[in-house]
């Protein structure tokens, strides 16, 4: 190897090193959605229980009050809690704004420009509207506010390099799409929209590859991927239909808990049910029976 050519080498290493570095810890500065709507809170409660951000960024235990910060959650790659959302100046989103809000709820990137863990299941929520966001926003800034100081993350090296998370955005962040099918229902396109997006059915039921993201070509065929290895079950069609759900059933379950035979969803799901499912329309939950009963 000529000096020529070794001096290439090592001058193509610096250059990709800098690069990288400069695009690793360079904050993300998205485009601003500018969103003109005006929200509906009443509405945006209800796209947050739907959306499970009332039962991740709530902890019963600790008193605190509603989306004052979340319990727990331990992961492969650390334990994470969900923060404050109250409208606190200090400690919630007091001093945010609406296009902040969009940003950090679709895209995963706070207003500081940093990247957001995905234990925040952003990429599902790329599904909401403009109006969807307005009505969130609208009912969070209606919140009591509340002093208290985000949850402790527990999150070891080299996962806490937050501006890690970058690469992982990039690859599989835009993973999850549901596009409406105009050959289907009505019912059936709703169910997909709360499936596929605020609900993020896939975040459970769904298993992950090394780097935590969503294996797609498995998509609601079950996981042991849930903290402390629990098991959600796969819920496909072909594996709903076989084990002889209905949808109504399905939806009653959704509603209340029980399964046909007369068990109880427990566990994580008993939770989801707790602080989402259980409030929802009745219309939007057999819609979500349908298109779970349906999709390929």
């Amino acid at each position: 190897m000529t000096k020529a050519i070794t001096i290439a080498i090592v001058l193509f290493g610096v250059a990709t090193s800098v690069a990288l570095g400069y695009w690793l810890f360079t904050p993300i500065d998205p485009q601003d959605p500018n969103i003109q709507v005006k929200g509906n809170a009443k509405n945006g409660a209800y796209l947050a229980r739907m959306a499970g951000c009332i039962a991740c960024h709530t902890d019963p235990d600790s008193g605190n009050g509603i989306l004052a910060g979340g319990p727990r959650l331990p992961s492969d790659f650390g334990t994470f809690a969900a923060p404050n959302l109250t409208p606190d100046p200090t400690f919630g989103i007091g001093t945010w704004t609406k296009d902040q809000f969009a940003i950090a709820v679709r895209q995963g990137i706070s207003p500081n420009g940093e990247p957001y863990y995905p234990a925040f299941p952003y990429e599902f929520y790329r599904a909401f509207s403009d109006q969807d966001i307005s009505d969130l926003w609208a009912a969070f800034k209606g919140v009591k506010a509340k002093k208290v100081p985000d949850p402790i993350q527990d999150i070891p090296f080299p996962f806490n390099v937050r501006s890690g998370v970058k690469g992982w955005q990039t690859l599989y962040a835009n993973s999850v799409t549901f596009i409406p099918n105009s050959e289907k229902s009505e019912a059936y396109n709703r169910g997909g929209f709360i499936v596929e997006g605020p609900a993020h059915c896939a975040a459970c039921h769904t298993p992950r590859n090394f780097a935590g993201a969503l294996q797609v070509e498995y998509a609601l065929h079950g996981s042991r991927d849930l903290p402390g290895n629990e098991f959600a079950p796969p819920i496909d069609a072909n594996t709903l239909i076989e084990k002889g759900w209905t949808v109504d059933d399905l939806a009653y379950a959704l509603q209340t808990g029980s399964t046909p035979s007369g068990d109880a969803l427990g566990g994580s799901m008993g939770e989801v049910i707790l602080g989402g499912t259980q409030y929802l329309k009745w219309k939007d939950l057999t819609a979500m029976a349908e298109y779970l009963l349906t999709v390929e």
